[in-house]
C-alpha cells in the first residue's frame, strides 16, 4: 500500500546540544553537521524499523477496501485515524466518519465492517487514510534502545566523515545498531 509522509516530526530524538555532549565535540563549528546526521540517523532507523519515531502524519492510499475490512498499514506505532476519503469517479473526495474505523493500536491495524464502507469510484486510488504514527510528541516518548541506535548511527557518521570524503570505505551502520533496532522491525506484508 502507497503511503506519502505528509506530516514530519516536529522535533528529533535527540538535541544538537545532547549529540555534542555525547561526541564531547566542545565548538559550535559542527553544529549543523551534528544537526543533519541526527536527522539522517532518525530516518535510517525508520526505514529499517517502519516505524515512526516521533508523531508524524501519513497519507495510506488503496484502490479498494479488503474484503474482511482490515487494513494493516505495515508501519507503526498506529496512534490516530485523522481522516478517510473515498474518491467517486469524477474525482471528487467523499469524507468518511474516521469514528466508523477501530483501530487496533497494538497491531496497527485500522478495521471497519466492509458492508458499511462506501466503495470507490475510480479504479485506482480511490482511498486515502490519513494516519497519525509515532511513539509520541516528544523525544522521552521513544523507546531508549532506539534512541540510542540514533545516537550510535551519529556517531559513527561523525566519527568517520573525513574517512568518506577522501574515498575510503567505511560500514554504513554498525552491527550493533542492527541489533538494536531488531525487536522494533514492523514486518511487511
Amino acid at each position: 500500500m502507497p503511503s506519502l509522509l505528509l506530516t514530519g516530526p516536529a522535533i528529533e530524538p535527540w538535541s544538537v546540544a545532547e549529540a555534542k555532549s555525547y561526541l564531547r565535540a566542545e565548538n559550535d563549528d559542527d553544529d549543523t553537521v551534528i544537526a543533519s546526521l541526527i536527522s539522517a540517523a532518525r530516518n535510517q532507523v525508520e526505514a529499517l524499523t517502519r516505524c515512526a519515531l516521533i508523531a508524524q502524519t501519513w497519507r495510506f492510499v488503496r484502490d479498494q477496501w479488503p474484503q474482511d475490512g482490515r487494513i494493516k498499514l505495515g508501519r507503526g506505532p498506529l496512534r490516530t485515524l485523522g481522516a478517510a476519503r473515498v474518491y467517486d469517479s469524477s474525482g471528487n473526495a467523499n469524507t468518511i466518519d474516521a469514528g466508523m474505523f477501530v483501530l487496533d493500536k497494538a497491531g496497527g491495524v485500522i478495521a471497519a465492517p466492509s458492508w458499511a464502507l462506501p466503495m470507490p469510484g475510480r479504479a485506482s486510488a480511490g482511498i486515502e487514510l490519513d494516519v497519525e504514527l509515532g511513539f509520541g510528541t516528544a523525544a522521552a516518548d521513544v523507546p531508549d534502545v532506539l534512541r540510542h541506535a540514533i545516537r550510535t548511527l551519529v556517531a559513527h557518521w561523525y566519527e568517520n566523515r573525513g574517512l568518506i570524503a577522501i574515498g575510503q570505505t567505511v560500514a554504513m551502520m554498525p552491527g550493533s545498531v542492527n541489533a538494536m533496532i531488531a525487536a522494533y522491525r514492523v514486518r511487511g506484508l
